[in-house]
């Protein structure tokens, strides 16, 4: 042993009595019955010392773990059954009958690129089962592929059989230096609306809406203490891992909506009454300088007291096959997004995530020691498990409303909700983190900084 250098716990108590010496330089000699007693009783006393040092250290660490397991253990619990709530609306729902108010309507579709569902996706906004409606396609160059197939599509005499019923324009908006390239399209598209429509509608061209989407989003505003009706994207699990991946992040979203005060309006999938619009003032004041056009239109009515209702049967299908890079830059977009534009859900999503991660990452490293009781590890083990099962359930629940809204998910795809939902919270502790480090963004073919909630700043733009 080194000089200077103290034993660790355990090596002093080893020693036997007859082993402790006096050591002087050129001097050996045994020390004396009570100084040998006396050394022996000390190094008994550290010993054990240390044993209730480390003792008092893992009780401490257990304990911890058990408050905070309880606590996740409730907000587990509390998230499955908000999860019932949801799939209670939809079916509920579901079963109700359709509305009846059918103000005439327009609805706004931004444009940009083609993916695999445009053409179906397109037939299915001009076909939907609605007496009186105009739809209003904008892109923003004519250089996009979207403008030159929109182009054709809409001056193609209607097929046999196929009736398009609503009053079409296709609208080239440019770009703009001060805002995302979405919100000018939508602006420039509102232009092109016709005076007579009482309900302005919100749509994305890569999801898949019902025939009665557009009646079942109008009628939720027959209620006059509605400003905003919303649905929400539902994503489908497709073929590849990613795009399970996607479908059970992006559904964790989409179940916080329901029937209550909180709601947020999703751009996507979202009507308002023209009036309201231009009363609120959301083309001048809250679209003339952002990049998200749904968390503006939540802020404008949030400030002047209104009420943002969801529709379930407004829930549009969506699919996507990508690279995990690719869906882990869009996801980190979706918080990035939220962090500029929502701030207050950006901490408490990241205070939920690192409570959730940091619970279980301290279980496992309990189990790890050796220190724990057979007990203390059966009590740490059951907490983790409960908890891992209540996440899957209401992971089952999220198949069971796909099942139920869509018909082509009643393969075993829909098991991805479940199955990929525990690896879910640790990704969007990542996408939290990483949106608190910058505000860039590329969407599109355009990077974005986003200075504040009323200021971007376009980095740059690649491609048509």
């Amino acid at each position: 042993m080194l000089r200077g250098v103290a034993p660790p716990c355990g090596d002093v108590a080893g020693l036997p009595p007859t082993s402790l010496l006096s050591v002087t330089p050129g001097n050996l000699r045994p020390l004396n019955r009570w100084q040998r007693y006396g050394t022996l009783a000390l190094s008994r006393a550290f010993s054990l010392t240390c044993l209730a040092v480390e003792y008092f250290e893992m009780w401490w660490l257990i304990k911890t773990f058990l408050v905070l397991g309880v606590l996740l253990l409730g907000q587990s619990a509390w998230a499955f059954v908000d999860g019932l709530r949801f799939l209670s609306l939809v079916r509920r729902r579901q079963s109700s009958p359709r509305g009846s108010h059918t103000p005439s309507a327009a609805v706004v579709i931004p444009c940009k690129g083609v993916d695999a569902g445009f053409d179906a996706n397109l037939d299915r906004f001009l076909n939907q089962d609605y007496p009186d409606y105009q739809v209003v396609f904008a892109v923003a160059t004519t250089r996009d592929l979207a403008y030159q197939i929109l182009r054709e599509r809409l001056k193609t005499p209607v097929e046999s059989g196929v009736i398009r019923k609503p009053r079409t324009s296709l609208v080239v908006a440019g770009v703009s230096d001060g805002r995302g390239e979405k919100v000018n399209n939508l602006l420039r598209g509102i232009e092109a609306v016709d005076q007579a429509a009482q309900v302005l509608v919100f749509a994305d061209i890569d999801t898949a809406p019902s025939p009665d989407w557009l009646r079942s989003l109008v009628a939720t505003l027959a209620d006059s203490q509605i400003t905003v009706s919303t649905g929400f994207r539902w994503y489908l699990p497709g073929e590849g891992f990613v795009s399970r991946l996607r479908a059970a992040w992006d559904t964790s979203i989409a179940t916080m909506m329901g029937d209550h005060d909180h709601n947020f309006a999703w751009g996507g999938s979202m009507a308002i009454r023209t009036a309201d619009f231009h009363k609120l003032g959301i083309a001048e004041r809250y679209w003339a300088n952002t990049v998200s056009d749904d968390y503006a239109v939540t802020r404008a009515v949030r400030e002047a007291g209104g009420k943002i209702a969801f529709e379930p049967r407004c829930l549009v299908a969506s699919r996507e096959e990508s690279s995990l890079g690719e869906f882990l830059r869009w996801s980190t977009r979706q918080i990035i997004i939220t962090r500029v534009y929502a701030a207050h859900l950006w901490k408490l999503g990241l205070a939920t995530y690192l409570f959730y991660c940091g619970t279980l990452t301290l279980g496992l490293i309990v189990l790890a020691l050796s220190g724990a009781t057979p007990h203390q590890r059966v009590a740490v083990a059951v907490t983790l498990i409960a908890v891992l099962l209540l996440g899957a359930g209401k992971g089952y629940i999220r198949s069971l409303v796909a099942r139920e809204l869509f018909a082509t998910e009643r393969g075993s795809r829909a098991s991805c909700y479940w199955q990929l939902s525990p690896l879910v919270p640790w990704l969007m502790l990542g996408n939290f983190v990483v949106a608190g480090f910058t505000r860039r963004i590329e969407w599109q073919g355009t990077e974005y900084e986003l200075v504040s909630r009323d200021k971007v700043r376009v980095m740059g733009r690649s491609g048509g």
